[in-house]
């Protein structure tokens, strides 16, 4: 059954692009918080999105400064540039969606903001959450917190939306989880099957950028 949520106040963490669910949380939200004090942790979507490549999904990282990691909140961690991370994110994200419809207009408007280098691994994450809102239409207020929250008493998905969590999807959860075009998977893009399936012809909750480059304005749609 279909349903529709609404979410007094949500609390997220900062992430790198970050999936679907995480702006399907936001589009049925009243007000968002972003948890800007926490400590950072590995293997989240805080610096890592996950497209979809040629050979099926691919997790992109960007990598932070090692000796940050356990000292300081994530609002202070910052980006190693170091490592020729950007580079390759820019071309893993043409080779995956440069054959969709619009990717190339959505490129023009996120690349910028990766070029920029900022410092910060929060600050990056904040622009291209800023910039997604806005190629969305998703008019949500969005704030960040003063000091870390411990209990939250709306929804809290800073465990819930993350690599780790063994549930459904939030979209999932709610019957929205529907199936669109996929550049690599695509037989039958009506049939809904999960990953790890040797027929898999779609697969949910990938970054926003898939969602975006096969969608393109119908996207902020899709969520609500």
């Amino acid at each position: 059954m279909t349903v529709s949520p609404y979410f007094e106040e949500s609390l997220l963490t900062t992430a790198y692009l970050p999936p679907v669910e995480y702006f399907f949380a936001i589009a049925h939200s009243g007000r968002v918080w972003i948890e800007q004090w926490e400590n950072y942790q590995k293997q989240s979507w805080r610096n890592r999105c996950r497209i979809l490549a040629a050979g099926g999904p691919e997790d992109l990282s960007i990598p932070v400064v090692k000796e940050e990691r356990r000292s300081r909140p994530i609002r202070d961690i910052r980006i190693d540039y170091s490592e020729p991370w950007l580079q390759q994110h820019i071309r893993s994200f043409s080779a995956a969606y440069n054959a969709s419809a619009y990717y190339d207009y959505y490129a023009d408007e996120l690349i910028p903001i990766l070029e920029r280098r900022p410092v910060f691994l929060f600050d990056l994450n904040l622009a291209l959450l800023e910039k997604l809102l806005e190629l969305l239409d998703l008019q949500v207020p969005i704030a960040l917190t003063e000091a870390f929250v411990k209990d939250f008493c709306f929804f809290d998905g800073r465990d819930r939306i993350q690599p780790k969590y063994k549930g459904k999807s939030l979209l999932a959860e709610y019957g929205r989880e529907q199936a669109y075009y996929q550049v690599f998977v695509n037989r039958n893009p009506f049939e809904l099957v999960m990953p790890g399936s040797d027929r898999a012809s779609f697969i949910p909750n990938l970054s926003i950028l898939d969602l975006l480059s096969a969608e393109g304005p119908d996207a902020g749609n899709y969520l609500r």
